[in-house]
């Protein structure tokens, strides 16, 4: 009966309460009242623990009356906190369970994912399944029940996601898994996906039908997380957790889900360690990881940070459920580009521990070309008339069988409503966008587009190491440079030792301050030059000065014993809000005689190059750069130079092949160590202009790597190496015959013979 009464109306709750022997009539508004002060407003449709509550009210009734006392008003205190205390308690206590309404279905369901899926989750999975997904959830149920990886990269709109979801809920609900940890390529990934998981714990009737255990304490909630710290059952403590990041289920006697674990965590965040003590006093850790795409458009771009993201899976993630313990794991990925880390995942050669599969929207396409060309131009004009692809779909209508022949598609109910086929829609996905097609879709991502065979891949340059040791001068070397770049958060700098004829090598390149991390960009960078009581040009000068202190003050030992110092470092002033700083700092560091400020200038086709510069007096002038006589109100010389000139010198000089003359390379022995200062180097590319009678490699940036500062400080070394005497053979130009001086008399008499 008690199950019977919980959804009663207000005025049904009255009536049978007054058909008791409570002694008194009780109305709604009393009910009210009562209910109200219990913590549990009552509502048409709101769970009344009737019995609960008229108990209570008997027992209070029927209590013997004690005997006068001599303090009145502190016995009515003490009574109305043992009846507020009554009511509290009835009100966190959530009472009895509801009976499980299928057992014969929960049953099934716990020993099959696939009949889960389908009986719980109709609105999510309401069309039939593809022999692809039937694969994709056997693989599933596998790793969840008996262990092990599992890699999957489906279509989008596959479900892939849901699937990896509701797996997440099965696991916990049947006992399969006790803890299970979420990881996204970022924590707000990860978060949406728990937001997901709890809205269906929370909202779905057919679980509470049927995992009343779980379900019930969790809708007592009402949404409410502060509730979470006080329910009861059965005057217990649920110990059920509802926050952002982490949800504990209700421990329930008898549950198989009693105190299950679901937390979230950014791939690059914080894994290590990741442990939840229970009440009892054990500690557990994850036994289930899901990783939903755990790359981002931009992680797959780059080189180091896909390296990086495969170091973090096979260590910090793999080794979440402690020493001695196998973790299982659930990846659905998208290849974005060939090589990133959903690529090499999936890639079983690699990585044949995560089981990966890899399916396709199309697996083989119409043969009937034309037809679909002819197809393609009929929608493309209907939909710039306004049509919404009508005449397109009309088209393939009429010559539909001609038009399906030889293709086969994965999944056969795929398509939009205003389509007649999964084929048409895989076509109109294709011929939207090619390449997102073949990525999103086909999970075969087109080769990326090529670079010219001029122009250096990050590979190349990281793989031009000399073997030599971090900071170890070649006894050849003469120069030793370095450049700073000056940012807002970090300094980045360059050290380059030199031989006469510009053979050069990188000894040693970083950050200030230090980031401790194999990749890092400087949006993202931890440790700033930001500190506590000093604005922008006083980070920036304190950062110049603990920078200098460590470059220019120590000895550099070259591998013959001999110790050298740098003997020019220039100082990047172009960023507009350091320049002055920049120019203050060099005048005043004790190191003032080696510091230069320098301005690199854009000089395209169409400027004036730097051999038409007419000089003044009082200018150096070098190869493509030159060092102005001082004017203005900034006492310290200064030096300009030609950035697209010196950038197409510094990627020939990384061209040039190992122990031939002008050979630029990087110190060490592996080109794991430089990724990230590979991807800088090459972050832009030049395109060659013609103007003015004259053709200019100009150097642009690329749209998908933004840092480019260990680029301009291989260069600004450069330059620095040329003003200290370093010359590559066929740079130096022809010198300008002298003048000779002739009299006014020797000139008439050369004109008279």
């Amino acid at each position: 009966m008690a199950n019977d009464i919980r959804r009663l109306k207000p005025s049904e709750c009255c009536r049978m309460l007054n058909s008791t022997a409570l002694g008194e009539v009780i109305n709604e508004r009393q009910l009210y009242r009562y209910r109200t002060r219990a913590g549990n407003r009552i509502g048409d449709g709101q769970h009344v623990d009737l019995l609960r509550f008229s108990q209570w009210l008997l027992e209070e009734r029927n209590k013997p009356k004690p005997p006068a006392s001599e303090d009145p008003y502190a016995d009515a205190k003490e009574r109305a906190r043992s009846r507020n205390a009554a009511i509290a308690q009835a009100g966190r206590d959530i009472g009895d369970l509801p009976v499980v309404e299928d057992a014969e279905r929960k049953t099934k369901a716990a020993g099959s994912f696939q009949f889960f899926c389908e009986a719980y989750f109709k609105l999510t999975f309401h069309l039939s399944w593809s022999p692809d997904h039937i694969k994709v959830i056997r693989k599933i149920e596998e790793a969840v029940v008996r262990g092990g990886l599992f890699s999957l990269a489906m279509a989008r709109g596959s479900g892939k996601s849901s699937l990896a979801e509701v797996a997440c809920i099965w696991a916990v609900l049947n006992g399969y898994r006790d803890f299970v940890c979420l990881i996204g390529s970022d924590e707000g990934h990860a978060c949406d996906m728990l937001d997901s998981i709890k809205t269906e714990l929370d909202a779905n009737e057919l679980l509470l039908a049927d995992y009343p255990e779980v379900c019930f304490p969790i809708q007592a909630l009402d949404g409410i997380s502060n509730r979470a710290n006080g329910q009861l059952y059965q005057g217990k403590r649920t110990q059920i957790g509802w926050t952002a990041k982490e949800v504990v289920l209700p421990t329930i006697a008898g549950s198989k889900a009693s105190g299950a674990i679901i937390k979230v965590a950014g791939l690059t965040g914080r894994i290590r360690g990741m442990k939840f003590k229970r009440p009892d006093g054990k500690t557990v850790r994850p036994s289930l990881v899901v990783l939903d795409d755990p790359q981002t458009d931009e992680s797959a771009r780059s080189l180091s940070q896909c390296a990086n993201r495969e170091a973090i899976l096979a260590g910090a993630v793999l080794g979440l459920a402690g020493p001695g313990k196998k973790i299982s794991g659930i990846m659905p990925c998208t290849v974005i580009r060939p090589g990133d880390m959903a690529d090499n995942i999936l890639d079983r050669d690699k990585h044949p521990e995560w089981n990966g599969e890899r399916t396709r929207m199309v697996n083989s396409f119409p043969t009937n070309e034309t037809l679909w060309e002819r197809y393609a131009e009929i929608r493309s004009e209907g939909l710039r008339a306004g049509d919404g692809g009508t005449a397109g779909t009309e088209f393939y209508r009429q010559n539909r069988n001609a038009m399906d022949a030889g293709a086969e598609v994965s999944w056969k109910e795929r398509c939009n409503h205003d389509e007649l086929s999964a084929i048409q829609h895989a076509m109109n996905l294709k011929l939207q966008d090619e390449a997102a097609f073949f990525a999103e879709y086909q999970n075969e991502p087109l080769p990326a587009e090529t670079v010219d065979a001029d122009q250096l891949t990050a590979d190349q340059v990281a793989s031009k190491f000399n073997g030599m040791q971090r900071c170890l001068l070649p006894i050849a070397a003469n120069h030793l440079t370095a450049f700073i770049d000056v940012q807002g958060k970090l300094l980045f700098y360059v050290v380059a030792a030199w031989e006469d004829d510009f053979t050069g090598y990188v000894v040693d390149y970083g950050s200030f301050p230090e980031q401790k991390r194999p990749h890092f960009t400087l949006r993202d960078a931890r440790h700033t030059l930001a500190t506590e009581g000093t604005g922008l040009e006083g980070s920036l000068y304190a950062g110049m000065d603990q920078l200098t202190t460590d470059l220019l003050g120590r000895e550099w030992q070259r591998d013959d014993g001999a110790a050298m110092k740098i003997d020019r470092c220039l100082i990047d002033a172009n960023w507009g809000h350091s320049t002055d700083v920049v120019y203050q700092f060099c005048r005043q560091s004790p190191h003032a005689s080696v510091l230069l400020p320098s301005h690199g200038r854009f000089v395209g086709a169409s400027s004036n190059p730097f051999s038409e510069y007419k000089r003044r007096p009082g200018d150096r002038v070098g190869l493509n750069w030159r060092i102005p006589s001082i004017h203005g109100k900034r006492a310290i010389r200064h030096i300009i130079y030609d950035t697209n000139w010196w950038k197409s010198f510094t990627h020939a000089r990384l061209a040039v092949a190992m122990g031939d003359r002008g050979c630029l390379s990087v110190f060490g022995d592996r080109s794991e160590m430089h990724r990230m200062f590979a991807e800088q180097v090459t972050a832009e590319y030049f395109v060659r202009t013609e103007g003015r009678g004259r053709t200019v490699d100009e150097w642009k940036a690329r749209p998908e790597q933004p840092d480019n500062h260990w680029l301009d400080c291989l260069v600004g070394s450069a330059v620095a190496a040329s003003m200290q005497g370093a010359l590559l053979f066929g740079t130096d130009a022809p010198a300008a015959p002298k003048r000779q001086r002739v009299s006014f008399r020797d000139m008439q008499r050369r004109k008279r013979d």
